[in-house]
């Protein structure tokens, strides 16, 4: 049995770009999004911090956060 890598570490004083953490994407109850795979819907549904439920007019779907490929607008 092989124990996983460690993760890597920044050092502060390394002349390389940090890895960039994702900012946090924030919706609400009502909002109209666009996702990469489905198209435009509304949120229906909120599960605080974890999943929001889009209708997309033929059906709906769970997306689980960070919400990859959905934006706001």
């Amino acid at each position: 049995m092989t124990n996983p890598p460690a993760p890597r570490r920044h050092l502060p004083t390394s002349p390389f770009k940090a890895p960039a953490h994702p900012v946090a994407k924030h919706f609400t109850l009502g909002d109209r999004v666009s996702h990469d795979r489905y198209g435009l819907g509304r949120i229906i549904g909120v599960e605080d911090g974890v999943a929001m439920l889009v209708d997309f007019g033929s059906h709906q779907a769970r997306i689980v956060n960070p919400y990859t490929g959905m934006d706001k607008l």
